[in-house]
């Protein structure tokens, strides 16, 4: 996959370092030359390319076309949404995803501005805290469907109400589905029958509506 990331601070710097890590084509672009110094030091010389990442000639030099995805993520929301406006209607960029460095203009991150997914760091800081809140031990491990869904991992407690019971005559709540049982190292594909017991670690795919339900199923009553 081939991604173009506009905006070398530490988010564009580490987002590229993960991509390459996994081995995929990245392109960064960066205009402020004491970053750039610091980019070709962290970075291989031929990812970092020096320009405004704003301007289409800037866009069309480092093959804004072959791009699957594009990552505005400056300091600056309006040069992110001028950059997202460009990849998407001048450039048809497929996946497009934009920083939001002030929360105020959160609402501008759209489907008109190009953008398909928003991050926004203050409103993903709020969430994970009244999810961690509401869930307990439960941990998620990856989020799918832009949130929607979730994978989950939580240790079924001595005392909860699914010991003892076989999969099969457990009340999973709606669009909750079992991937996982690891008991004592050992990893488990869950059928009908399988027992759950004391301490199982269960990973679990669930929407996130139903989340608080599976974590009532698995924790400590009351």
């Amino acid at each position: 996959m081939y991604v173009i990331i506009v905006g070398g601070g530490k988010t564009g710097s580490q987002l590229a370092t993960q991509l390459l890590d996994e081995g995929h084509r990245v392109r960064l672009i960066e205009d402020r030359p004491n970053i750039l110094e610091r980019l070709r030091g962290e970075l291989p010389e031929e990812i970092v390319y020096f320009g405004d990442g704003s301007s289409p000639a800037v866009l069309e030099a480092v093959e804004v076309g072959q791009a699957q995805v594009l990552a505005a993520v400056t300091g600056e929301d309006e040069t992110n949404l001028v950059v997202t406006s460009l990849a998407r209607f001048e450039f048809n960029v497929p996946r497009i995803i934009a920083r939001v460095n002030n929360p105020k203009n959160a609402w501008l991150f759209n489907q008109e501005m190009g953008v398909d997914v928003a991050l926004n760091q203050t409103d993903i800081l709020a969430k994970l805290i009244a999810e961690e809140m509401s869930l307990g031990d439960m941990m998620t491990l990856l989020k799918l469907r832009r949130g929607e869904y979730s994978i989950v991992e939580e240790k079924v407690h001595p005392e909860a109400i699914v010991v003892g019971k076989p999969l099969k005559d457990i009340n999973v709540p709606p669009k909750c589905v079992f991937v996982a049982v690891i008991r004592r190292g050992q990893l488990i594909v869950p059928v009908g029958s399988t027992v759950l017991e004391p301490v199982d670690e269960v990973i679990a795919l669930v929407h996130g509506s139903q989340a608080p339900k599976l974590a009532e199923l698995l924790s400590r009553p009351g």
